[in-house]
């Protein structure tokens, strides 16, 4: 099924609203995170032909409080 170019750049701005709005505790939230700027960086591809690294920033970016080390899920 393919998808036009309004409705991946309407998921677009939903995942990115839902990765902004995001506030990571655990390694739950760390996974669903992981997941959405996998999902991010796919539907900016489709709709741009690809993303580059500097764009799809990190999910240690969205990490907020928690122990120990934070890594970079990219």
């Amino acid at each position: 099924m393919a998808l036009s170019r309004r409705v991946i750049e309407t998921l677009l701005d939903l995942v990115e609203i839902k990765l902004s709005l995001m506030e990571v505790h655990d390694r739950e939230d760390t996974r669903e995170a992981s997941c959405l700027e996998a999902c991010r960086q796919e539907l900016k591809s489709l709709t741009s032909g690809g993303a580059s690294a500097a764009e799809g920033g990190t999910v240690a970016a969205f990490a907020k409080g928690g122990k120990g080390r934070r890594r970079a899920m990219a």
